[in-house]
């Protein structure tokens, strides 16, 4: 047994550890070792808890970043790049295939420019577990790989990356959905070097930028991109649709052979922007099945039905949902044509239209109404009912917006207008809440029909990510030529592509979660690094993860951190 045992000598008390024993039965000291004044004692007691202490800590993201390296890893994604674009050239420190694996990892989670990539790389545990090191990662080198893919090979690697997608994931190919839109870059109106962005109708109201193209074709389980198209911003979305069609029969053997599945299995959907009778043409030449739509105006003849004619499709899946399933003649051919109408679309419409787009012509012709009232305006009639027109362009308000301008010189013009309450009343009746869709699968039910159309919404989904500026985003885009703006959007659909697999993932092990709050949960799994005091040589350093609380638990297991959390 051990004690303390103080001693005095000089007047002063000089303390001593003794460790007692029995010995031949009876007590003994057996050994007695100094300890000093109990100043000593206390400054050596400060002195040891200080050298327990870091002398400073750092924080570094590590839970999205080691959940995406992950996934990237598993997918196999910088050796199928590598694979496919051939010997590593001498100079780079790493393969092509690691830069672009590397560069959609940070459109993935921390979006930036490839000059701030390596700084960004320094505040991420990732040089720890993908053991690349800052000074690997200067921009001209990501520009140097982006050089080494030529846009043969681009197309190639997606194809090959999409099929290895199928494979890991299981995920459902027999069902697609096909969309368009188009990205506002800051390319200069001068720049000749990227034919690729074009003025045109920008979806994102920057009518002022130069436009990008991409159209998608994604699963409808899980909303994964199988293929992409980048194309100019100025083209019509209508016009891509037949390259799009044609890229995905050229795919859909491997990927669906991936599944599984028969290529002729595949069914498109595509919204209503997408119609003509080339594009109809184009899709049964290739084989794929389809559900579309075609706007609810251009079929009178089912608009007009009375509610009567609907019938519920399935209130367990779509509520009061009803619809008349028929035969019509759509694009040049006989299809089958379903209405639907749905009581929640009706009412939405009705806020919006009455609420927004009445509200606000009635306001605009309100202060015309007011300008001419008072006499002083300079206009001839002629510009103020060109004015007017445009004010009421909308088909929707010029049905049930009247209006009456009397008066021939400035001066004397006055303008009255009402709205007509028996017009807006059959405009409701006649169109509110319904669609039209069209399909070639006359054997599924109607039920399927609707929820394969209903499927659109995934890739108008996937599009929402990509201009989200904060992850899996597209913009900003720091790349000024036609080839490397192909390559940044190669990048952005395979970050979309883990991204939608992650969410995937996490929602069959019971976490429903969108790709922000997936992302969110896990950039909370940090990696702290406590740095101690140097006792000759270099300062030790020990690592560990944060705390986990809520959903991060099951997201560390789901993901396999573990696989790269530090062991000390």
């Amino acid at each position: 047994m051990a004690s303390l045992y103080p001693k005095k000598f000089g007047g002063k008390t000089y303390w001593y550890l003794r460790e007692m024993a029995r010995v031949d039965g009876r007590p003994k000291m057996v050994s007695e070792r100094y300890l000093g004044t109990a100043a000593e004692i206390a400054a050596a007691m400060e002195a040891s808890q200080a050298a327990m202490l870091p002398e400073r800590t750092r924080h570094l993201a590590f839970g999205d970043v080691a959940a995406a390296w992950g996934m990237l890893q598993d997918l196999g994604v910088a050796a199928i790049i590598d694979e496919v674009t051939g010997p590593r050239p001498a100079g780079p420190p790493l393969p092509a295939g690691a830069y672009l694996a590397l560069a959609a990892l940070n459109r993935l989670v921390a979006p930036c420019s490839k000059l701030a990539f390596a700084d960004w790389w320094k505040t991420t545990a990732a040089d720890r577990f993908a053991r690349i090191g800052a000074s690997a990662l200067d921009h001209r080198r990501f520009w140097d790989a982006m050089h080494a893919v030529t846009p043969g090979q681009l197309e190639e690697t997606s194809r090959r990356i999409a099929v290895r997608v199928v494979e890991v994931s299981g995920v459902d190919c027999s069902s697609v959905a096909l969309d368009m839109t188009n990205f506002a870059t800051f390319i200069d109106t001068g720049n000749a070097k990227a034919p690729i962005a074009q003025r045109g109708k920008a979806k994102q109201k920057r009518t002022d930028l130069r436009l990008v193209g991409l159209g998608l074709v994604v699963t409808r389980d899980g909303g994964i991109p199988l293929t992409w198209h980048a194309y100019p911003g100025d083209r019509p979305d209508v016009t891509q649709f037949a390259t799009m069609i044609g890229q995905l029969r050229d795919q859909c053997e491997a990927i669906a052979g991936g599944a599984g599945d028969a290529a002729a299995d595949m069914t498109v959907v595509f919204d209503a922007g997408q119609n003509s009778q080339d594009n109809f043409a184009c899709l049964a030449a290739t084989g794929l099945s389809y559900v579309g739509s075609v706007r609810a105006s251009d079929c009178p003849d089912l608009t007009a039905l009375p509610a009567s004619a609907r019938v519920i499709v399935d209130e367990q899946r779509f509520g009061g949902l009803t619809m008349f399933d028929t035969r019509r003649e759509v694009y040049g051919t006989g299809r089958r044509a379903i209405l639907t109408h749905s009581p929640e679309l009706h009412e939405g419409q009705v806020r919006g239209f009455d609420g927004t787009t009445l509200a606000k012509a009635g306001k605009k012709l309100d202060d015309l109404a007011a300008a001419l009232a008072r006499g002083k305006t300079r206009r001839p009639r002629a510009k103020v009912e060109a004015e007017i027109t445009a004010i009421t362009r909308k088909p929707w308000v010029r049905r049930v917006i009247t209006w009456q301008l009397t008066g021939q010189e400035p001066r004397d013009l006055r303008l009255a207008w009402s709205i007509d309450q028996a017009a807006r009343a059959a405009l409701e009746e006649e169109l509110f809440g319904k669609h039209i869709l069209i399909t070639d699968h006359d054997d599924w039910p109607a039920a399927d029909v609707i929820a394969g159309y209903r499927s659109q919404s995934e890739a108008e989904f996937s599009f929402r990510q990509l201009k989200d500026p904060h992850v899996v985003s597209f913009s900003p885009m720091h790349h000024w030529t036609e080839h490397n703006i192909r390559v940044h959007v190669f990048t952005c659909v395979l970050a979309l592509q883990i991204a939608h697999l992650m969410r995937r993932q996490a929602e069959r092990a019971g976490l429903h979660l969108s790709v922000r709050e997936l992302l969110s949960q896990l950039a909370g799994i940090g990696e702290t690094v406590l740095i101690y005091p140097s006792t000759g040589g270099r300062p030790r350093a020990r690592r560990m993860t944060t705390e986990l609380t809520g959903d991060q638990q099951k997201l560390y297991e789901i993901f396999e951190l573990d696989r790269h959390a530090p062991r000390s």
